[in-house]
């Protein structure tokens, strides 16, 4: 009898308990408090970066003697008194000179009217309580003629006046860098007591994975998770252990799940946390100790399936594995523990005010963690959301930081002033902020830029969405490729007198579609949509609203709307990749992304590609130096290969 299961079981099934972002971090910490790890010593070429585990006390003097710090002659301050050039003090040198490493015997004592030469570093001899620079002197013979006069204490330096015998030098919960690492090494230490580095495992988990490096099949995707955790556990002090992939084969994973307790102080795994049939880590996690899981489901966007349990005094944070998902959980539920794990201080996010100057849309009941770049204008900073999903690698990789937006707020309105949390490593604001269409010969202009020293930052938002930025002031430049209907010519139509129109290159838009499609193959474009968009059986892929492309399509259509119509990219390549892999039979991109995709193809336009600048930055080195590139016969060059031709 097949049993049939009620909605309330399947909601029951998905998450346990949907609880606030606050209540998971208290439960989390009520379950595994965070605490320091037991501490280990490591010889001193070792502990760069490491954590000290205890204050550290000089066993010596240092300088451990007193010490020249010119080269000179050592003699009583006393007998230079009245030296100058006109009357300079003569003085009788003794039998011994001194060098760095020689032990002063009684041949050098400084006596009445004597002197013993000393070079810089050496120990100082009996009875000298100076040293007169041997610019200040000119020996004479068997003497030596003092022509400045010298303070008791010049020119040397006092056993222990750097650090003294049994002073403290480095505090507990000292990171140790290259500086510290010199102080230790001055007072003779070569080992030192440092916090054990938690050993964090990390597991990816799916059948769909394919560690990076192997061929990929259709239906899988590369595991990303996996490098992009084992880096941030080592940002947060913490030593990755990988386990690899592991598929959603139940033994497999208990084995690896056991083998991660029995050797590591924390286990990470992303994947397995949304309780579908394919879905198993949850469930041995359980079963693993007590208390087990004590968090499933968090208000939080994105991060909703996240898990988190305790086994065996052993913290397991169950990861889901769209990339940007499982790095916001990272960061706000793992990072901190492993930072205390560490012995390190809690992360301290520089948080800057920036405005939106677009509405940004939110879920009410759960907590939105909002990735932004930033952009510079006159007005001050603007927080662009890039709004590219959890399962984007680039939403985290291209953000500057984040805004975390509360429950109970449906929308953020244009003109809002925002505080932005930065994200430790971005890289901040770019030299040169590129916005608009995107096109594979950016690529090219991007190389020139960084050869001369111009770093640029590249946002693929669509034609219409980079000429509003451009018009705003909130970018350098805007590459656009917009058909005006009533004069069929293209950008300039779009352009006022506060923007620049640069030329940039001609490219084949046209028609996409497998080679051997017989609705396709070998009909003129124009023609063959049209029947296609009579076609139920025929799916196309269309474009985002704003994309230069997009107006073209609509032109073609005449307000039809075609199975597929709905389905939406942002970009020439998931066009083409749509095709190629049957899930769509005809879309409209350029024409070296379809040969790329080995795609048949049929022009459809020559359109103009430009570049739009905001007058107010026409004279800024950046823009001088994108077009320099521009005319570069280099750049050129690479355009022309890729099958473009430069205005």
């Amino acid at each position: 009898m097949t049993e049939i299961i009620k909605p309330s079981v399947i909601a029951q099934q998905q998450f346990l308990d949907v609880v606030s972002k606050e209540e998971a971090l208290a439960r989390w910490h009520q379950a595994y408090p965070p605490r320091q790890l037991g501490s280990e010593k490591v010889r001193l070429e070792d502990a760069l970066a490491r954590v000290l585990a205890q204050a550290v006390n000089s066993p010596i003097d240092v300088p451990p003697f007193d010490r020249a710090l010119v080269d000179g002659f050592a003699i009583r301050s006393v007998d230079s008194t009245g030296a100058n050039e006109a009357q300079p003090r003569y003085l009788a040198l003794t039998r011994q000179s001194l060098a760095c490493g020689d032990v002063p015997t009684p041949a050098s004592m400084v006596e009445k009217g004597s002197a013993t030469w000393i070079a810089t570093g050496a120990m100082m001899p009996r009875g000298a309580d100076s040293v007169v620079m041997v610019e200040h002197s000119e020996p004479d013979g068997a003497g030596v003629a003092i022509r400045q006069a010298v303070r008791s204490g010049q020119a040397m330096a006092f056993a222990g006046s750097d650090i003294a015998r049994g002073e403290t030098v480095l505090l507990a919960g000292t990171i140790l860098g290259s500086r510290d690492i010199g102080v230790l090494a001055a007072c003779g230490i070569g080992e030192v007591e440092v916090v054990r580095q938690p050993r964090i495992a990390v597991i990816s988990t799916g059948d769909e994975l394919v560690t990076p490096g192997a061929p990929l099949e259709a239906g899988a995707i590369y595991d990303s998770n996996s490098a992009i955790l084992a880096a941030a556990i080592t940002e947060s002090g913490g030593l990755p252990v990988s386990f690899g992939v592991i598929r959603d084969d139940e033994k497999a994973l208990r084995k690896a799940l056991a083998d991660a307790m029995a050797g590591c102080d924390m286990l990470v795994v992303s994947g397995g946390t949304s309780k579908g049939n394919g879905d198993l880590t949850h469930r041995i996690v359980a079963g693993l100790g007590a208390p087990g899981i004590v968090v499933h489901g968090v208000a939080l966007k994105p991060g909703k399936p996240l898990c988190l349990a305790v086994a065996d005094g052993k913290p397991i944070a169950l990861l889901p594995g769209f990339p940007t998902s499982a790095i916001v959980t990272f960061q706000t539920f793992v990072a901190p523990l492993i930072r205390a794990m560490a012995g390190l201080a809690g992360a301290r996010h520089a948080v800057i005010e920036a405005v939106t100057p677009l509405r940004i849309v939110s879920e009410l009941g759960r907590s939105e963690f909002a990735m932004v770049t930033l952009a510079s204008s006159p007005d001050g900073l603007k927080a662009l959301a890039t709004g590219k999903g959890s399962g984007a690698v680039t939403s985290f990789s291209q953000a500057d930081g984040f805004v975390e937006i509360a429950p109970l707020v449906e929308r953020v309105e244009a003109g809002s002033t925002l505080s932005v949390t930065m994200i430790a490593g971005a890289q901040g604001l770019p030299d040169l902020l590129i916005a608009g269409s995107q096109c594979v010969g950016l690529n090219a202009l991007s190389l020139d830029l960084v050869s001369r020293h111009v770093r640029p930052r590249l946002l693929a938002l669509g034609s219409q969405a980079g000429l509003a930025m451009a018009k705003r002031d909130e970018c350098d430049v805007a590459p656009i490729h917009l058909l005006d209907a009533s004069s069929n010519s293209y950008n300039a139509p779009f352009v006022d007198s506060s923007l620049d129109l640069v030329p940039g290159w001609l490219r084949l838009q046209g028609l996409a579609f497998r080679k051997d499609d017989p609705r396709f193959a070998g009909r003129e474009p124009e023609a063959a949509i049209r029947d296609a968009a009579h076609d139920a059986g025929c799916i196309m892929v269309n474009r985002n609203p704003g994309a230069g492309t997009r107006v073209l399509i609509d032109r073609l259509l005449e307000g039809a709307q075609p199975p597929g119509w709905s389905n939406q990219p942002r970009s020439h390549n998931a066009v083409a990749a749509a095709v190629a892999q049957g899930r769509a039979d005809w879309g409209i991109t350029i024409a070296p992304i379809a040969a790329a995709y080995g795609l048949g193809f049929a022009a459809l336009a020559e359109e103009h590609y430009d570049f739009v600048i905001p007058a107010a930055r026409r004279g800024t080195p950046a823009i001088a130096a994108f077009l320099a590139a521009l005319r570069d016969e280099n750049v050129r060059s690479a355009l022309v290969a890729m099958g473009f031709k430069p205005r």
